[in-house]
């Protein structure tokens, strides 16, 4: 099945949530969360991330994140994970108490495609202080693609982690996911970068763009939002309508990408210096706000 195929069957059978001008939306992806260990690469940005949620929960945002949120590559469970940033995770479970909380799985956590294994791992957690099991998650599905469709102008925006385009981390995974577990995880240690990861193999990188493009443009310039290659992207109205919310591992920042009022943008989270000494996480505007109606349905010749 070649990478067309693998869009149109994710698109086709894509959970449809409805949203108007007065929903608010995040969306972050690649936020990789290990087990604080060495190799853990959300660790350095764990109290920017919490900060920026916290900030989106309180202002009443829907939190979707696109994919490979959870990095069961190099770990081998999730119990591991929660219980190194389980501030996180009980963060994550009041948006979900609240149907806040939308997930889509990536080629990471791609175990997650797998009810079952969902409910086994991440419905409940044994909690030492107790020492019973208490609820995490209840009833958590992940989807592999979501479309927003706009109650108003019907307009569309398809949501998945954008690995459909990459043959060898869609149905290749264990393969990619056993040399990152057994070899290059060891050798992360002495900065030997993994060369399996679109974000850090350029050429590859360039190829998956080229192909959710091609896409895009193929399905009338649906609007679409994906992670996977780590590369923000944020076009142009008139442009190919392929969004990219980055990740939430660059070095000391996280980007992401919000709509409100019925506009689009690209955000940034990072730890600010003010002239008094102290350090502040702040949000930068990178691009927009863009009204959502300025990108057509049909692309520009």
């Amino acid at each position: 099945m070649n990478s067309r195929k693998r869009l149109d069957r994710a698109y086709k059978n894509a959970k449809v949530i409805h949203f108007s001008n007065a929903d608010k939306m995040i969306f972050f992806s690649d936020c990789h969360r290990g087990d604080k260990s060495f190799a853990d690469d959300f660790a350095r940005n764990e109290n920017i991330y919490f900060h920026a949620l916290t900030h989106y929960y309180r202002e009443g945002f829907t939190y979707y994140e696109l994919g490979d949120g959870d990095e069961l590559w190099e770990n081998n469970s999730f119990e591991s994970i929660l219980r190194a940033h389980k501030n996180v995770y009980h963060l994550l479970q009041k948006f979900h108490l609240e149907n806040r909380l939308h997930l889509i799985w990536g080629n990471h956590d791609m175990v997650y495609r797998d009810q079952k294994y969902v409910q086994k791992h991440l419905t409940t957690y044994f909690d030492p202080k107790d020492g019973r099991e208490e609820i995490l998650f209840r009833d958590l599905k992940y989807q592999e693609a979501i479309v927003l469709k706009h109650c108003d102008t019907s307009q569309e925006l398809f949501l998945c982690h954008g690995h459909q385009a990459d043959w060898m981390n869609y149905h290749g995974w264990r393969i990619n996911r056993f040399l990152v577990r057994f070899l290059w995880k060891p050798l992360q240690i002495f900065g030997i970068s993994d060369p399996t990861s679109p974000a850090k193999n350029y050429k590859e990188l360039i190829k998956v763009e080229r192909r959710l493009k091609k896409w895009i443009t193929d399905n009338k310039n649906l609007m679409t939002i994906v992670g996977h290659t780590h590369r923000p992207r944020f076009p142009e109205p008139g442009d190919i309508a392929f969004f990219n919310d980055g990740s939430c591992v660059h070095p000391r920042s996280i980007t992401g990408i919000e709509i409100e009022n019925g506009a689009i943008s690209l955000i940034k989270w990072h730890i600010d210096t003010h002239s008094d000494g102290t350090l502040r996480v702040s949000r930068v505007l990178l691009e927009g706000p863009k009204n959502l109606t300025e990108y057509k349905t049909e692309p520009s010749q």
